[in-house]
């Protein structure tokens, strides 16, 4: 009589990690978006990823405050004290420092060697939790974060310049990758005791507080020239950052923090069909094989994954 409801409680996991799983995607897909919008905004990189957020945060809020305080789920606590409040801040400064890294990066070096350099996130992730929380790998995960990872250097290897007339612009795109592990490892970690919306919402606000200034040095205007301008704003912070990062902080409740920065290599190849649809650009039969091999490295990783 005990096995029945053994059983139900595995099938029911299996089913939430599937769930969390296709959330992943669905999350890293609308992230994909991003770059394309940044392309069409009116205002500069780093104006553009205030925009991101700052236009966000109503639309969080309001989800956030939509939640109903008796909800018997652990994570739809409210934040209690300065040690919660410090603690739901960090998420937002990791991606503040991760959108800021990046995007002065792409003033230094080139587009494709800063994408490249901050898409290495996973090798961070995974020492992190190896060196400070003691989590162990497989050789099939391993395998699988090799073949992931060398599938996004094909992908991008055709346009990647990497030399010294430039390493300053490549090292801030390798901070990107430890900004964005950073930020992954601490979403993964407040999922055990917060609903997504109330870490969406309170790091969110945090990242556009500590992008501002970065904009204001920057002397990018802030404002776009146009109605068309605004709405490229609205829909790069509706779509990818209240869809797709909400999607991917609902995915780290249920995944391990290390694979899912793996399976997070899907939004490269994402960005590079979307781009060659909406935009022309060719794909041309390395970044084909390039997507195929990180798609591998992916299900390797799966398989692999505790």
């Amino acid at each position: 009589m005990t096995v029945a409801p053994a059983a139900t409680a595995a099938a029911l996991a299996d089913r939430t990690q599937k769930i969390a799983l296709a959330a992943l995607i669905a999350g890293a897909i609308g992230i994909a978006f991003s770059p394309i919008f940044v392309r069409l905004s009116e205002v500069g990189p780093t104006a553009t990823a205030f925009w991101r957020v700052a236009f966000a945060v109503p639309a969080l809020w309001v989800w956030m405050s939509m939640q109903s305080p008796g909800q018997p789920q652990g994570r739809a606590r409210k934040p209690q004290g300065l040690r919660d409040a410090v603690r739901l801040c960090t998420a937002g400064l990791f991606f503040a420092g991760d959108l800021v890294a990046w995007h002065w990066s792409i003033a230094f070096t080139s587009v494709a060697n800063s994408t490249l350099l901050a898409n290495f996130a996973p090798i961070f992730v995974t020492l992190a939790c190896w060196l400070l929380f003691k989590e162990t790998f497989s050789r099939t995960f391993v395998l699988g974060l090799a073949l992931a990872l060398l599938g996004a250097v094909v992908l991008m290897g055709q346009s990647v310049n990497l030399g010294m007339n430039h390493l300053f612009g490549d090292g801030l795109g390798m901070l990107t990758a430890v900004f964005y592990a950073g930020y992954i490892l601490s979403v993964g970690r407040l999922r055990a005791e917060f609903s997504t919306a109330t870490i969406m919402t309170w790091s969110s606000l945090t990242t556009a507080v500590a992008v501002l200034p970065a904009v204001l040095v920057s002397g990018e205007s802030l404002i776009p020239a146009s109605a068309y301008g605004w709405g490229i704003l609205l829909g790069l912070a509706l779509f990818s950052h209240v869809g797709g990062q909400s999607l991917i902080a609902y995915a780290l409740a249920h995944l391990p923090p290390a694979f899912s920065s793996v399976s997070l290599l899907v939004q490269p190849a994402a960005a590079a069909v979307i781009a060659w649809v909406l935009l022309g650009e060719p794909l041309g039969p390395w970044q084909a094989a390039g997507a195929t091999v990180m798609l591998a490295g992916i299900l390797f990783a799966r398989r692999g994954s505790r």
